[in-house]
C-alpha cells in the first residue's frame, strides 16, 4: 500500500503526515509513507487545497487533518 501526504510543509501537512505514521504504526498495515511537497505534483493529482491524503493513488481527504482512527479506517478497508 501506498499512502501520500500532500501538502507544502505547513503545520496541517505536518499534522496529517504524523497521523498517517501513526495510523500505519498502530494499524500493522503495511505501507510506504511518502510526502508530497512540490505545488506541480500536489496539483497534478488534482487537489487544490492541502493537505490532502491519497492512499493508492485514490485521493481520500482533501483540505483536512484526520485523526489517526480516521486514517486507520481508511487504510483497513483495503
Amino acid at each position: 500500500m501506498k499512502i501520500e501526504v500532500l501538502g507544502t510543509g505547513c503545520a496541517k501537512c505536518k499534522q496529517l503526515y504524523a497521523a498517517a505514521e501513526d495510523a500505519v504504526k498502530e494499524s500493522g498495515v503495511e505501507a510506504q509513507l511518502e510526502k508530497v511537497e512540490k505545488m506541480d505534483d500536489i496539483i497534478a493529482r488534482g487537489v487544490m487545497r492541502t493537505p490532502a491524503l491519497v492512499v493508492d493513488g485514490e485521493v481520500k481527504s482533501v483540505g483536512k487533518v484526520l485523526a489517526k482512527e480516521d486514517i486507520i479506517a481508511l487504510i483497513s478497508k483495503g
